[in-house]
This record gives C-alpha cells, structure tokens and sequence, in this order.
C-alpha cells in the first residue's frame, strides 16, 4: 500500500492522509474507513478526528471490506492477478482478507493463484470456481531433464545423472540444488560436449538433506558464506543499507561477496522504494545459513541488526515493533524485547489484529519471564498483561480460562504494587 501511494517517510499525515482519500477514493464508504487504513499505515491522526465506536471485530470487517473494494474496482479497470505464494505461513488476518477475495471473485477478472504445502488446510470450503493442482514428484524422465537444463549444454554423465535421480526422488528442488552441487564440487570437468568425471564420485558425501546441500554450496563460497549468515539473521530479505551497517566488509569485499551469492542462485536482488533489497531464493537457503551460526556470534549479530534498525529506520520502529521485538529476543535484551513486543501487540489490537496481537504479547511475556525479579519487571508484566486481556476476551470470551488467567494475574500483580508502595 505504501508503494502503491507513493509515501515519503517525510511528509506530514495530512499529505498521507490525502493520498489515501484520492487513493481509495472508490473503496471508501465513509470518514471511519478512511482513518482505519490510516491505522494500519500507522498515519497519526488529529486527536479531533470523530471516531466511530466500534469493537474491535467490527473495525477488522470494515478493514478488510475496504480492502475488498479496492481490489474489486480495480478489477472493474483492468484483469487483475492475485499471487498469493507460501500461503502456509501466512498471518491469520492475511488469511481472512484472501478468503474474503476468494469468495467474492467470481464477481470480477480477478485470478488468484494459491501455492502451500501439502499439509496445509484451506479455510475456504470448495466452490466450483475453485481448481486445486497437486503438484506430484517428477518421474525419472522429467527428472533427468530438469538435472540437464541445469548442466547447460554440457552432457552429464549416466552415473552423475543416475546418483541425482536415486537420492533426489522427483522433488525439483533437490534435483536443481544437487546437481549445482556436484558441479561446483570440482568432480567434473568440461569436455567436449560433456562433462566428464575426474574421479569416482565420492556417493558417501553427498548430502541427504536439501539443507545439507546449501550449507555445503555456502561452504564453498568462502568469505560470502559469512555473509550469507549476517543476511540469515535479518531475515528471509534484507536491504543493502542495512546489511552495510551490520556487517565489518569493506563495501568493495561486500559488493563481491554479494554478486557470488547471486551468481550460486542463493540470493536474488531486486530494487525497492529505491534501494537494493536481496532476497534469499528459497526459504530453506535462509534456513541452512542462519543454522550454521554459532550461538556465540549469533547473539551480538542481533544486537547489532536492532541497534541499526534503532539508529537509521525510525519507520520501521515505529510501524514494525515486532522486528525489533524478534533480534533484540534473540540478543537476549529481554528487557527491551519486552517492550517492543507490548509496542507490537498494542499496534496489532489498534489494526484489529488480535491473534496476531496476542502472539506478540504472550512473547513478550516470555521475554519479562527471563528477567530478574524485581519492580521494573513486574510493572513491564502487569502493561502486558492489561494489553492481552481485552485481545483474549475478544476472541475467546470474558469467561474463557485464559482471559480469567491474564485479569488474575494483572491483580496478584497490582496487589503487589501496593504492597511495596
């Protein structure tokens, strides 16, 4: 959305404001609309601005229905495609806009294209506008195929090709990442037309993991190995600025070290609100390198990605807490990780987000469980108790077990308040 608009992390909220008023002007139907999407842009508003007293579950409904809306006039100008792509980890208030757009799609061109894993269940009953595509393990043809466009034009040899296919089994991904394995291996060398091996391939040490085989093609990456960890521990993606200030590399060793993980097919870049943004190119690629950090240099990495989110992105305090929540966690900073997460609950209740805002909260309440006793962290439990409270009424009910737990507890608390006064 912000995108979409255009926003300057500079201008006033009232410029924003009125780029979202000409923006969804179709989609608005009336003022409150118009501040909710104000809210999850976390756009200040006048304290005057009239608000309408809604629960929280009426402001989400009205949320996502001007959501809908935008996305259906759209579809009224123009065919519109909807990718939705690893939708098994998607946030459940995401989930609940898809399955709105699922159900009212057949009102507009609109396509939406859905991938998940297997073990995902659709929360959306099946229609006939919906076609499910299981997507099956390749057969040994396929398979030896997709191992060749790999290769190039270079021919592997029967025994190479008969090693992927046995440990590959048809998933694509395996047979893409090993056979980039065993060609960078220095195995097989180019001949004519073919590659040919330079000495019996070594079967007991190939890996049998699809995480195995990307820690050994980070581990020959040398120095862009450790790079490829710093970048794990931002996350799934990560901005060049940012990785610049995390990292000790000389810019001109970063830039290389970047361009041989693009060139391995770890990384991919991409600009974004007119910077470099690397993305790593599979999850599992993320997932392999930021196992391979040492718990020793994990910790201070992560203080250190928090202190330049702190020091440089002030958008990202402000509008995603739980980043900071998450390294400063890790950083083992419990107290402060604490904080951010209360932050980041109270910004999910405000965007009626509730379960997300009870997942935030209930992490910070672990994070207070690591400090040490005393009036600072009962005060910093009791904030956090008071935020889940309202969030577990909501969703569970003011008689449900957790939502007594969480009062009980915000009391024994207060008690003890008063008590030390």
């Amino acid at each position: 959305m912000e995108r979409a608009l255009g926003s300057d992390p500079d201008e006033s909220p009232a410029a924003k404001l009125a780029k979202l008023r000409t923006q969804f002007a179709g989609a608005l139907s009336d003022e409150e609309s118009l501040f909710l999407l104000a809210d999850l842009l976390s756009v200040p508003l006048d304290p005057g601005c009239p608000r309408a007293e809604l629960s929280a579950q009426q402001r989400k409904e009205k949320m996502l229905a001007v959501l809908l809306a935008q996305g259906l006039n759209l579809a009224a100008e123009m065919p519109v495609l909807v990718i939705f792509e690893d939708v098994h980890w998607s946030d459940p208030t995401s989930l609940e806009l898809l399955n709105l757009g699922i159900e009212h799609v057949t009102q507009a061109r609109m396509l939406f294209v859905i991938t998940c894993r297997p073990e995902f269940v659709p929360p959306w009953p099946e229609r006939p506008h919906i076609t499910t595509l299981a997507l099956k393990r390749l057969n040994k043809r396929d398979s030896s195929a997709l191992a060749q466009r790999v290769a190039g034009h270079n021919l592997l040899p029967g025994a190479v090709t008969a090693e992927i296919l046995t440990r590959a089994d048809g998933v694509p991904l395996f047979i893409t990442e090993l056979t980039k394995g065993l060609l960078e291996s220095g195995f097989l060398r180019e001949g004519q037309g073919r590659y040919v091996l330079t000495r019996p391939l070594p079967t007991a040490t190939i890996p049998t993991t699809l995480r195995g085989l990307f820690l050994a093609r980070l581990d020959r990456l040398g120095p862009a190995k450790e790079l490829a960890q710093t970048g794990a521990a931002i996350g799934r993606e990560f901005s060049y600025d940012l990785l610049s200030r995390v990292v000790t590399l000389p810019r001109e060793q970063l830039d290389i070290a970047l361009v041989h993980l693009m060139q391995a097919e770890l990384l991919a870049r991409r600009e974004l609100e007119q910077q470099a943004v690397y993305v790593f190119t599979h999850a599992l690629v993320r997932d392999a390198a930021y196992a391979g950090l040492l718990r020793d240099r994990r910790i201070p990495l992560h203080a250190a990605i928090a202190h330049a989110h702190e020091e440089s992105w002030q958008g990202v305090v402000e509008t995603q807490p739980e980043t900071l929540a998450r390294h400063l966690t890790e950083a083992q900073h419990f107290d402060r990780a604490a904080s951010y997460w209360l932050k980041a609950g109270r910004l999910a209740e405000q965007r009626s987000a509730l379960i997300e805002a009870i997942a935030h909260l209930q992490a910070g309440l672990a994070a207070v469980s690591e400090l040490p006793a005393g009036a600072g962290r009962d005060r910093l439990e009791l904030d956090l108790q008071l935020a889940l409270g309202p969030c577990m009424i909501a969703t569970q009910g003011p008689a449900a077990k957790a939502a007594v737990a969480t009062f009980s507890r915000a009391r024994e608390l207060c008690a003890g308040a008063r008590r030390s006064a």
